[in-house]
């Protein structure tokens, strides 16, 4: 059945309000890319349709952000094994069945692979409406960082099945949608990141911060935002810090955020300052008021922290891959390195250091990139496709 046909058109060809409920496992304030991105999705959304937000609980007194307009369902979850900050869903098919057989959305968005979206997967498949969903992290990779390698295929193929039962998958950049067709992945579309480019911006650097850290106005401060987690392979961008402080007098480095590794890595490393987690106008002021990004990250599937470092005025170096390769000419506008070349990153984290003109010019080259990423033009093609996505008959 085309679901569609139900549905009049609105002028110009298009559809009317679309009736959208979308399904996360991860929601402001948590901090991580996804909860970031969905909540801009479901801000733009909400503006042209009627949107329903199904998600978890945050604590035992849930603090999710609001917002206005939008109908929203709160579950029940459980922390993640080894990821305690963050949770998942439990299963829950049936009362999804019965929701949306109260209330039938014209298409379903699920966000993340846990046990609440496959059961919208189960729930929406059994009441044919159509479903899109989103590959935001690289969880199959993860199992190597937390000692359950032998896992990797069974996490990939629980991944793939989920995904492969939508009608698509929307992926961030154009080298993922190549590597995951190449692992059996199908019907997979590229919907880019944004950057609110007025949130990120040089002009929230602050002398009194910097000097906080240790850093004079000459000083050369290098900074990391990240989950403090194996998987983000911070132990080489420390490496390129002190490799970078013995040519560079006066050098700094700051680590922005929390995890699992954080209180191992301060101890073994009392030169870095580690600033713990940041968020909003706290977030913006460290991002601009350091100098040089260093993100060694070889797990992500986008990277939201590269394009927030670029809007700040930085000069950032990252891997040739994910958000680095969409956005970033190397030389040009940021520095990028072979993903096997560690050594690579360590040699050019210094010369960044060493050459103030070069990082300099880098750093405002990146700026000029992020103000063609504007979230709202994002957000009008996300909401196309879903159009499109409804237009289609079932197996289209």
């Amino acid at each position: 059945m085309n679901l569609s046909n139900d549905l009049p058109a609105a002028a110009g060809g298009g559809l009317a309000r679309l009736r959208i409920s979308v399904v996360t496992e991860t929601w402001p304030p948590e901090v991580n890319g996804v909860a970031m991105t969905i909540h801009r999705m479901v801000e733009g959304l909400s503006a042209h349709h009627d949107v329903t937000l199904i998600r978890l609980r945050q604590g035992g007194v849930d603090r999710g952000v609001g917002i206005d307009g939008v109908d929203t369902l709160v579950l029940r979850g459980m922390p993640l094994p080894r990821y305690h900050e963050l949770r998942m869903g439990l299963p829950c098919t049936g009362l999804l069945k019965r929701r949306w057989r109260r209330e039938r959305p014209d298409v379903v968005h699920i966000v993340t692979e846990g046990p609440l979206g496959w059961s919208a997967v189960r729930a929406a498949g059994a009441l044919n409406i159509p479903v899109v969903s989103d590959f935001h992290t690289n969880f199959h990779q993860y199992t190597a960082h937390y000692g359950l390698g032998p896992l990797m295929p069974v996490a990939l193929r629980y991944l793939r099945t989920l995904h492969n039962r939508t009608r698509l998958t929307l992926v961030p950049t154009r080298s993922l949608v190549i590597e995951l067709e190449r692992q059996g992945f199908r019907r997979l579309e590229v919907l880019a990141r944004g950057i609110d480019t007025d949130q990120f911006h040089p002009r929230h650097r602050r002398a009194d911060l910097r000097e906080a850290w240790g850093a004079g106005a000459d000083d050369r401060v290098m900074l990391m935002v990240s989950r403090v987690a194996p998987e983000k392979n911070l132990p080489l961008a420390l490496r390129a810090y002190e490799h970078a402080r013995e040519q560079v007098p006066g050098a700094r480095m700051v680590v922005v955020g929390d995890g699992p590794a954080r209180r191992d890595l301060a101890a073994a490393h009392p030169e870095v300052h580690f600033a713990g987690m940041q968020t909003g106008a706290a977030l913006a002021e460290h991002y601009a008021s350091a100098d040089i990004f260093l993100f060694p990250s070889l797990s992500e599937t986008f990277g939201n922290v590269t394009l927030e470092a670029m809007a700040s005025g930085l000069a950032v170096l990252a891997f040739d891959y994910a958000a680095a390769r969409e956005h970033i000419v190397d030389g040009r506008n940021g520095r990028t390195v072979a993903c096997s070349d560690s050594e690579g990153f360590v040699r050019t984290s210094t010369e960044l250091a060493a050459d103030r003109a070069q990082a300099a010019r880098l750093a405002a080259a990146a700026r000029e990139t992020t103000l063609e990423l504007d979230w709202s033009r994002i957000c009008r093609r996300h909401e196309q496709i879903l159009q499109r996505l409804c237009q289609e008959p079932a197996g289209g």
